[in-house]
């Protein structure tokens, strides 16, 4: 079980004696943020990486688990995304911003997303997809990629920011 240390202004905030927050207030080593305003306790921003390979379902571990949405919300997603095959000669960069409603019983719906694309080096013949991704599950979201034309190995990586606001 993790040791939790209280905040002290001259050692920073650790768990299980790793630092998380240090004596100058950097943040680090988080595996997500997210942030509230006390005055709108029902809506929050986090901060999510996900990955995956080929054609796949993004996820934030090695387990396959996605960005949870909370029932009652709507939700501004933005991912920032780059991929890459194995050997580095084909890239894709690009930015797809979403917006995701989640009803009461934890149903996702995308109302609508827009992608920028800021770099595309994929060869001739192949395809290179992602789109966003609300099928895995109530209060799930993700990115479902796909590769076509290639037996190289393509690897995705989005860094999201999910703004959730308590939506009736």
């Amino acid at each position: 079980m993790p040791v939790i240390q209280k905040l002290d202004s001259n050692q920073g905030f650790s768990v299980d004696q790793k630092v998380i927050v240090d004596e100058l207030r950097n943040a680090k080593d988080l595996n997500s943020l997210e942030i509230k305003n006390r005055n709108y306790e029902e809506s929050y921003t986090s901060y999510n990486i996900l990955r995956g390979s080929n054609t796949a379902i993004l996820s934030t571990d090695l387990v396959g688990s996605q960005i949870i949405l909370p029932d009652n919300t709507i939700s501004f997603i933005t991912g920032k995304i780059v991929a890459a095959n194995e050997i580095g000669n084909a890239f894709y960069n690009a930015k797809i911003e979403s917006c995701v409603n989640t009803d009461n019983v934890g149903a996702s719906t995308v109302q609508g997303s827009m992608i920028t694309v800021i770099k595309d080096s994929i060869p001739g013949g192949q395809t290179w997809d992602i789109e966003p991704f609300v099928g895995g599950g109530n209060n799930k979201f993700s990115y479902s990629t796909t590769r076509a034309g290639t037996t190289l190995s393509i690897r995705w990586l989005v860094y999201t920011e999910v703004i959730n606001i308590e939506w009736l």
